[in-house]
């Protein structure tokens, strides 16, 4: 069980190290529009399916809450909240517009649409992050694996190297953390 234990955190360590190499750009981008769009009086609609979702609650959390100092609330919205909206959307028309169809109620040229998909297959964030892109909106995707299809349609993608759900799940919250950090200090603590 010790060297299971030690495979699983050295393969979490092995993913982040290469992310740290390779994927660091992209999670800038990613950061600096959300700013942008904060800055604007925008708002960052978040998503995902399973796991993804609890990372879009979690990742809205420390924007509207805190992260790591108190400071002003931030608008951040994670769509997967509100069941009677998703089983009404889905009953009234398919699973895979329950985002979309929620970005183009809410979402607005200003606001950044960040969907979260472990493999890159989810049609539902792909439906979304494309609603997104015809209001005008920046978009943004965490996935795993090769990306899918969905690492073609957002304006920026970071790709977590692995095919392993937990491994994958485990960077994106990471990536959220960073994302919430970099936001926070730029907007309230550095030097503007």
């Amino acid at each position: 069980m010790r060297e299971q234990i030690k495979d699983i955190f050295l393969e979490s360590i092995r993913i982040k190290e290469e992310m740290m190499r390779n994927e660091i750009p992209r999670i800038i981008e990613i950061a600096e529009m959300a700013i942008s769009s904060l800055k604007r009086g925008g708002k960052l609609l978040i998503f995902g399916n399973g796991g993804s979702a609890a990372d879009s609650q979690h990742i809205a959390a420390e924007f509207v809450g805190r992260f790591q100092k108190d400071r002003p609330a931030l608008p951040a919205l994670s769509l997967t909240v509100n069941t009677s909206v998703l089983t009404a959307v889905a009953n009234d028309y398919s699973y895979e517009t329950v985002f979309a169809r929620q970005i183009e109620a809410l979402g607005h040229k200003n606001d950044l649409a960040l969907g979260i998909s472990t493999s890159g297959k989810a049609k539902n964030v792909a439906a979304a992050i494309k609603q997104a892109k015809k209001i005008g909106m920046s978009t943004a995707a965490l996935t795993g694996g090769d990306g899918g299809e969905l690492a073609k349609i957002p304006d920026v993608c970071v790709v977590v190297p692995s095919t392993i759900t937990a491994r994958i799940q485990e960077a994106h919250i990471t990536i959220g953390h960073i994302i919430c950090e970099i936001v926070e200090h730029r907007l309230f603590y550095s030097q503007k």
